[in-house]
């Protein structure tokens, strides 16, 4: 399970390092850091289990609200030209991956 914890701290600071081409890179490259802080306080067991699953909630019911009116997938059209959709199917993507690894975080908690 450390080597899980270990993994998604890197995987999230990746995922940050990404968004300098955003969009609104400062709101998802602290979005993202801020899911590697908490697997980061998680590999150190200074967080609460109830706090990852309000936290897995939080994220899962942004994701949700963040989900395209119209999915187009979340990969480049033929003319390599992102639609609002794409977008919006990409963040919408990234915050149900932290809200699922949060939720994995919190039942294999060690308190």
């Amino acid at each position: 399970m450390k080597y899980f914890k270990i993994f998604f701290i890197f995987i999230f600071i990746v995922f940050a390092f990404v968004q300098y081409n955003d969009p609104d890179p400062i709101h998802w490259i602290l979005t993202y850091l801020f899911a590697s802080y908490l697997c980061f306080l998680s590999f150190k067991n200074k967080i609460e289990r109830k706090s990852l699953i309000y936290l897995a909630v939080v994220f899962l019911l942004w994701a949700i609200n963040v989900f395209p009116p119209q999915w187009e997938g979340v990969t480049l059209d033929a003319l390599g030209m992102k639609t609002i959709n794409i977008e919006l199917g990409r963040e919408s993507l990234g915050l149900a991956i932290i809200a699922v690894v949060l939720t994995f975080l919190s039942f294999f908690h060690e308190s």
